[in-house]
């Protein structure tokens, strides 16, 4: 789940091809747990170093058939360049170890919630990095999910940490990743490309000492690694190219699509416990959400009426 697109991008309109490739990417990222549930018995550590390892190829066939390759020959030689992809590519390994070791742990809940939470975490970190003003309403959505995480940690006894990691994580790679001068498909490459290195090391000690599950543990599970790339590279790249042909006010709403199947499997296929505080938080964190959403909507609508004002006529 990334934002892929630039401020003009999202004046141009949506496209039903840029609504078809997001709705796929989100549906892809919705039906996820299940695969994550299938890997569960496999540490988590595992399972990202076989998403990253098997990623590179996959995204490195995407580069050579869209003739995009020079722009990595380009970063592999530029200093600042690598050192910003190091960076979003630590985030991002860290956000993914906690998103596959909580839907193992049967914590499928507390990962929506981070998800949900993402946007409204985004103009907080707007607010205090950017010293962006925040309008009343996008106060008022970030203080409902301030509340609800308090309800949270009050009933856990502690913080939700699978919730605040990926919201965190999440946030700021997404902060510093659009800072990277960089498209896309080729800055998820280039991530990926400087993770392999460790995350091949990782592999091979584990194989060399018996405890890795490439191999030695049958042919299910080298299937479900193998498809560790599948299921991590395919959904983001499809994305890549659908988010640029949409407005940013559409992709807003369609960002909720993933975390809502997550939560509706996690409470009636995977059967997590959902008592009375969780309720009152996602109730806080929806209605967070719609006044976050609405005022989102009308500024759009605005700036359209506005821009439609000054055009000059043809």
């Amino acid at each position: 789940m990334a934002d892929a697109k630039s401020p003009s991008a999202a004046e141009s309109g949506d496209s039903p091809r840029g609504f078809a490739f997001a709705l796929t990417a989100y549906l892809l990222w919705g039906f996820l747990p299940f695969f994550m549930k299938a890997v569960a018995h496999i540490p988590a550590t595992e399972v990202v170093a076989h998403r990253i390892v098997w990623s590179v190829p996959i995204a490195g066939l995407v580069l050579v058939v869209l003739g995009r390759t020079a722009d990595i020959r380009a970063a592999l030689v530029s200093p600042r360049m690598l050192g910003m992809a190091t960076l979003t590519a630590a985030l991002i390994t860290v956000n993914w170890g906690i998103y596959v070791w909580s839907i193992g742990a049967g914590r499928a809940i507390e990962t929506a919630l981070g998800y949900y939470i993402n946007p409204l975490f985004s103009i907080f970190l707007g607010a205090v990095i950017l010293k962006e003003r925040m309008t009343r309403a996008q106060m008022a959505a970030v203080a409902l999910a301030a509340v609800a995480v308090a309800i949270l940690a009050v009933d856990a006894g502690g913080m939700p940490w699978v919730s605040i990691g990926l919201c965190v994580t999440w946030g700021f790679y997404a902060f510093f990743r659009k800072t990277l001068p960089i498209g896309p498909n080729q800055g998820f490459f280039l991530e990926v490309l400087l993770l392999s290195v460790p995350a091949i090391g990782y592999i091979l000690w584990l194989e060399v000492g018996g405890q890795g599950h490439f191999g030695d543990t049958g042919l299910s599970d080298m299937l479900l690694l193998l498809a560790c790339g599948l299921v991590t590279a395919v959904p983001l790249m499809i994305y890549a190219n659908g988010a640029k042909l949409l407005k940013l006010s559409t992709i807003g709403i369609m960002q909720y699509i993933a975390p809502t199947m997550i939560f509706v499997i996690a409470v009636f296929v995977f059967r997590e416990p959902f008592g009375p505080a969780k309720l009152a938080a996602f109730v806080l964190i929806w209605s967070a959400l719609v006044i976050y959403s609405t005022s989102m909507l009308r500024t759009a609508r605005a700036r359209r009426a506005a821009e439609s004002v000054l055009k000059p006529a043809e």
